[in-house]
């Protein structure tokens, strides 16, 4: 990708996740949701590598892991309103989508055994898994079961921490012990580590793990330290929103949008509305998912 195209991708996800908090009290959605606003450039940076065919699992925060992969974000917003051309048929809400080689579940940690599991079947084929997740998920038993078997087995694996320092709205210092990079270190597991939001930089270390993950040199962790703007869901926020603004001085668009010349991004600025607004018209204009058709469904109809 080009610097304007991860600018354009970045600047996606940021447009349709803006829309979805919108939009909400319009009734638009079922469920609830939750966004992701000022963690697009891990995204974009890790999966800005991806190859045909190798798996990516996101948890309940998925939206920007989904478009940085390549899914389709009229199919994403009909998904959200639960209708019949979504991701999943309108079944799957927000947080639990399926599509060609994504996988996202909200169950927190759950996400990992299932990452790991793929990448035993991956390596059979040759093929690696990439699975994000965040710093409440490192609360969870699960993950280190996972992390055991990853490095026992010497699974293809790529562990993509977020750190956005806040389990739902519980800041880290109180919900999590330790080190995060030291917790993959007890496994054995090779991490990088690193406290940006330049998408640029992240590119860089998830090449290089990427690049000793495919070479066979089993799996490898990042700890990327971010911070999220929006609300862990739709409103519940009880940060200081001084500490907020702080970390908006480190906004991926601003870095990395500083590097492009001001008409450059202009006409990426107009062509993105445009685009988001065109994928939630077409996606409100669909038709509503039937009930009927979710049991169908479970027993592996259509």
């Amino acid at each position: 990708m080009t610097p304007a195209d991860l600018y354009r991708q970045m600047l996606l996800i940021r447009r349709f996740e803006e829309t979805v908090l919108d939009s909400f009290p319009r009734g638009w959605f079922y469920g609830t949701t939750h966004t992701g606003i000022g963690q697009e450039a891990n995204a974009v940076g890790v999966l800005c590598l991806r190859r045909p065919g190798e798996v990516v699992v996101s948890n309940h925060r998925c939206h920007g892991h989904f478009l940085a992969y390549g899914g389709p974000m009229t199919a994403l917003a009909a998904e959200l309103m639960g209708r019949a051309t979504g991701v999943c048929g309108g079944r799957g809400g927000s947080q639990h989508l399926v599509y060609e080689d994504f996988y996202a579940s909200g169950v927190l940690g759950g996400t990992l055994p299932l990452a790991v599991g793929m990448a035993l079947a991956e390596r059979r084929r040759g093929g690696i898994a990439i699975v994000f997740l965040g710093d409440g998920a490192l609360g969870e038993g699960a993950v280190y079961e996972s992390l055991n078997i990853a490095a026992l087995w010497r699974l293809p694996v790529l562990f993509v921490v977020e750190n956005n320092r806040y389990a739902q709205t519980t800041p880290i210092q109180l919900h999590l012990a330790g080190d995060i990079a030291a917790r993959f270190g007890a496994f054995g597991i090779p991490v990088d580590e690193r406290d940006t939001t330049d998408v640029l930089e992240i590119r860089d270390l998830a090449e290089q793990a990427l690049a000793r993950l495919r070479g066979g040199e089993g799996p490898q962790a990042l700890v990327l330290h971010t911070y999220r703007f929006s609300p862990h869901s739709r409103g519940d926020d009880l940060r200081d929103p001084l500490e907020i603004e702080h970390f908006r001085l480190r906004d991926p668009l601003l870095v990395h949008g500083a590097r492009l010349g001001a008409e450059e991004r202009q006409a990426i600025d107009a062509g993105v509305e445009v685009a988001v607004r065109q994928a939630f018209d077409q996606a409100l204009a669909a038709p509503t998912a039937a009930p009927d058709s979710l049991t169908p469904a479970l027993e592996g109809g259509a």
